[in-house]
């Protein structure tokens, strides 16, 4: 079962269709109280829709898997009213859906991920990561399982639903096309085209998406980019972000004797290339975390109007840093919001030898840390890239990309093989362009005031290929828990921020592309506003 209710929603959109609409009119929003009272009739319906959805397994490495989950969607999508057409890459598909009303109005493209990470069944507090299970906190901290029937009874907006994807992002798709449904049913107008791109290979970097949106630029054109992905500001409160960094992977090993030797015979004869590796990334970054390479920052000015944007985000520091159990930031910037303004140098994994109970009194014979580069617009990846293997050089190494030949051994005292890959590129849109308007301005009709407005997210995801091709603004709506695990064993979705989420797309789909962004409500405009970014 797909369609848990409205099944009238493709009749009902294809009559709309056939009667046509005046472009030169304005779709009114659907009143907030419809929106809150149709979410509110529908929850159960809603809660077994994401389930259904939840346990399909998601892991872009396995090709069976996408295969299943592809099928469904294509189901889900269609029974909804979409078109839907498979994109073929050189990886798994991608799929396109869309719902067309008029040639001659604005087209929005919506960017969906689909795939998830991939699951280490041990680590979860469940028997298996695809089916949901929902829970309540304890009074110590820890969770209680609740039969599913038990929802019947009455929803707490507290409990969670934990599965893999259950936020990262299952939870927006079926916020998504949720939304759509009941604004169907509130008899709702769209004055735009809708499209969707459904993403199955987002945890793997995307590799195949670029080289799909150019080979289907008129499948995909559109005029503007909203993207429903994340979690919100820190604080929980509605946000809309306009750029999210890049990403470029680096691996590293350092190569030391052929095969591990006994530490008490060969200690302080022969190289250990695990020293040898920590003194080579010590020396990427100074004491205060900021990165040593020459010419890593260049390019990055923060103007006053831009730290005024910057300094308007809500962040609690430094209760972000005790939440950690940090005592101290680095000092790449004087803030944290700033601080995402600049690329990063990020060492996300080392490997040497053994460690715990199995450590052994050994000189290994390699050493290898994997670090990510986290790209902002001004940077260039493979510049920085480039950068960093200068760099290496000149800290005495041999540099490859591979493992080292007998004579290269014979030959050169320090080696390092380094391997790289570039996942995609930085994107920012200004807060002005018309995504930014069409969600800040559903985001205001919903709550009464203006959201959060992010310059730069710090994570990224994979647009940049899709704002290049079709020249595009994008803005990107965030609608899951911040605490919500994602990327990590027993992720989940708080059921409160599950249904606000559909009402915040309801909001934003219903709102007119183009339309100049309402006034404040009264009680902001004695506060002076976030500035405009550029």
């Amino acid at each position: 079962m797909i369609n848990f209710f409205l099944r009238s929603a493709a009749v009902t959109f294809a009559a709309a269709l056939s009667i046509g609409f005046s472009c030169s009119a304005h779709a009114e929003p659907v009143p907030v109280p419809t929106i809150r009272a149709l979410v509110e009739e529908h929850r159960f319906e809603a809660v077994d829709l994401f389930r259904e959805f939840l346990a399909l397994p998601n892991d872009a490495n396995h090709a069976d898997d996408i295969e299943r989950l592809v099928s469904w969607l294509e189901g889900a999508f269609g029974e909804r009213g979409f078109e839907v057409e498979r994109v073929e890459t050189a990886g798994r598909p991608a799929l396109f859906a869309a719902r067309r009303v008029d040639a001659e109005l604005p087209t929005i493209l919506i960017y969906l991920q689909a795939d998830g990470q991939p699951v280490d069944p041990s680590f979860w507090n469940q028997a298996d990561p695809y089916l949901p299970v929902l829970k309540a906190r304890t009074s110590g901290g820890g969770w209680d399982e609740i039969p599913w029937p038990q929802i019947e009874l009455g929803i707490d907006p507290e409990w969670r639903v934990f599965a893999r994807s259950a936020a990262d992002s299952k939870g927006p798709m079926t916020q998504f096309m949720l939304a759509v449904e009941l604004l169907d049913e509130a008899g709702f107008e769209p004055r735009y085209n809708l499209k969707v791109l459904i993403d199955t290979e987002e945890e793997r970097g995307s590799p195949n998406l670029p080289a799909a949106i150019r080979d289907n630029r008129d499948l995909f054109a559109a005029d503007m980019l909203l993207i429903f992905d994340g979690p919100p500001h820190a604080s929980n409160r509605p946000t809309v972000s306009f750029g999210a960094r890049g990403i470029a992977r680096i691996s590293l090993t350092v190569y030391g004797p052929r095969v591990a030797q006994h530490s008490g015979h060969y200690g302080n004869f022969v190289p250990n290339p695990a020293q040898r590796l920590a003194e080579l990334l010590a020396s990427l970054k100074d004491n205060d975390g900021r990165v040593t390479i020459e010419g890593f920052y260049d390019g990055i000015e923060i103007d006053a109007e831009t730290r005024a944007t910057l300094e308007a985000v809500p962040d609690d520091e430094a209760a972000i840093l005790a939440a950690m159990g940090v005592a101290e930031p680095d000092k790449v910037a004087g803030s944290l919001q700033e601080a995402i303004q600049y690329p990063s140098l990020n060492i996300r994994g080392l490997s040497s030898a053994w460690v715990g109970d199995e450590a052994r009194t050994i000189i290994p014979p390699t050493a290898t840390a994997e670090l990510d580069l986290r790209l902002v617009k001004e940077s260039n990846a493979e510049r920085l890239i480039e950068l960093l293997r200068a760099h290496i050089r000149s800290q005495g190494f041999y540099v490859i990309d591979r493992a080292p030949t007998e004579a290269e051994r014979a030959e050169h005292g320090r080696i390092v093989s380094m391997t790289h890959q570039v996942s995609y590129a930085a994107f920012r849109s200004d807060f002005d362009a018309p995504p930014g308007l069409m969600a800040r301005a559903g985001l205001r009709h919903l709550n009464g005031e203006e959201p959060i407005l992010i310059r730069s997210m710090g994570g990224s995801i994979p647009i940049a290929p899709i704002l290049d091709a079709l020249d595009l603004p994008a803005a990107t709506v965030p609608t899951v828990n911040i605490d919500n695990n994602q990327h990590s064993p027993n992720e989940n979705l708080r059921l409160g921020s599950f249904f606000d989420g559909i009402e915040t797309l309801m909001a934003v789909l219903s709102q007119t592309p183009g339309q100049a962004l309402p006034e404040a409500p009264a009680h902001e405009r004695d506060d002076a506003e976030q500035p405009a970014a550029r």
